[in-house]
């Protein structure tokens, strides 16, 4: 890591809390895969430079399909390593991302667009949580 990423690093995570660097990466790829998925849904041609805005919720359910399609019934097991107990988890991860001016908002967006939006029991199952 050179010292320009490690002091972009070390800016995101006074940010963001505790997340390992693998949270971030996820946040960034499962903005990706919402914004294909909403693309196929509407039959168009979105992509990450288009305009269109992805709100919190629609992010934070992007996230949960996507993490069970790449981890399936370890999905909990992984987003527990990373720290990630709950949405608002997700929200704090985009906040320093924006933040170190690696996503956008709008003036309307805000943390606690975040809260609530899934419960990770129902979507993940109940499992011992050893990684916090």
């Amino acid at each position: 890591m050179s010292a320009t990423e490690k002091s972009l690093w070390e800016a995101i995570r006074d940010h963001a809390g505790p997340y390992p660097p693998e949270a971030f990466v996820f946040v960034q790829e499962g903005l990706r895969h919402t914004v294909e998925r909403l693309a196929e849904k509407r039959g168009t041609s979105l992509n990450l430079e288009d305009e269109r805005h992805i709100s919190g919720q629609e992010l934070c359910l992007g996230l949960r399909d996507y993490a069970l399609e790449e981890f399936g019934l370890l999905a909990r097991t992984v987003l527990t390593h990373w720290r990630i107990h709950r949405t608002e988890d997700f929200g704090r991860i985009v906040f320093a991302l924006v933040e170190a001016g690696l996503m956008r908002k709008t003036d309307q967006d805000s943390p606690d667009d975040f809260i609530g939006v899934f419960d990770f029991d129902e979507v993940f199952g109940r499992q011992l949580e050893r990684c916090s």
